[in-house]
């Protein structure tokens, strides 16, 4: 009777954290911390949008993990006599025009989309913040020689840009990776050089400055971490605009190549049929638009997380 008793008076552990977690007055640095990532895991939480994306991306990932388990075809094979079969109970999405089983190749083809815009997403944020903190820091000639590099690069299309590119290095999945790097890491740039030029200006970077600390020393330790949540909410966001650029050079036949089971090139040697075998260019269509609508959907949960003037 004593023990139901305490554990009646006693507050379940949940609701010792969770009371730990919204007390008013954090008692540590690593109390505030751990509030302000719970505050906006909440706000994530409340974008049911932005869960569906993540969801959606969890999925993807999942596939690209375990395609070798989840596949139940050989993706090389070729079999002309099963070409061009309708989805069905022995192959769930089709075949090809090479009777190559459309599911086992889309699994695998995630692992390339995913390699290529991760590949891209790790290139393009250091560069774009070191580039832009550097020129909203230091100013000068040295923002303006920078700046006017990225409005270079701004003046075309990323599409236009990124052809040019791997026109230039050939094609192949490393060399579309650099050129999508290459078209892609202004954007990141001119933001970070946004939210430089609004971070030096604070007392705290003015007090670093007073006792001696080099501008290198400010710009990695001090206005980088600053700089970084943007940054981070801004590359997911254009991660739609890079797997759609990706997918493009593989519909040119510039990205991966055959029999490489990339969407892009999936979609350009179904096209021939679309009008008779639809399936076979509609499947990795819509395999990219998912993809990059859950990058979408996930960035905007982002920026509304990151984002503390609503509460």
């Amino acid at each position: 009777m004593s023990d139901s008793v305490d554990k009646q008076l006693s507050p379940p552990d949940r609701y010792a954290l969770r009371s730990w977690l919204s007390t008013p007055t954090p008692r540590s640095p690593f109390q505030a911390r751990m509030q302000l990532l719970w505050l906006q895991w909440r706000r994530f939480c409340a974008n049911h949008s932005a869960l569906f994306g993540l969801l959606v991306l969890l999925v993807i990932v999942f596939t690209a993990l375990f395609a070798p388990w989840l596949s139940n075809h050989d993706i090389f094979a070729q079999n002309l006599a099963y070409r061009l079969r309708p989805p069905g109970s022995g192959f769930w999405l089709g075949t090809d025009e090479l009777g190559r089983d459309i599911y086992s190749r889309l699994l695998y083809g995630a692992r390339i989309t995913l390699y290529i815009a991760g590949l891209t997403a790790l290139i393009i944020t250091p560069l774009g913040l070191i580039v832009g903190t550097s020129a909203g820091y230091l100013g000068g000639w040295v923002d303006k020689v920078l700046m006017r590099l990225v409005d270079i690069f701004l003046a075309f299309p990323s599409l236009i840009l990124a052809l040019a590119f791997v026109a230039a290095l050939g094609p192949g999945i490393e060399n579309a990776i650099i050129a999508i790097s290459l078209s892609s890491w202004p954007p990141v740039a001119r933001l970070a050089r946004a939210e430089t030029l609004s971070i030096r200006k604070m007392d705290y970077i003015a007090a670093v400055r007073l006792q001696g600390a080099s501008a290198l020393h400010i710009i990695l330790h001090h206005i980088i971490p600053m700089c970084l949540p943007s940054v981070v909410v801004r590359v997911t966001l254009n991660m739609a605009a890079i797997i759609l650029t990706a997918a493009g050079l593989g519909f040119l036949g510039l990205g991966a190549q055959a029999p490489s089971p990339e969407w892009g090139a999936m979609l350009a040697s179904g096209r021939e049929f679309m009008l008779t075998n639809g399936w076979i260019a509609a499947i990795p269509g819509l395999a990219i638009l998912f993809t990059s609508l859950a990058f979408n959907l996930l960035g905007d949960g982002l920026r509304d997380m990151m984002d503390l003037r609503h509460d």
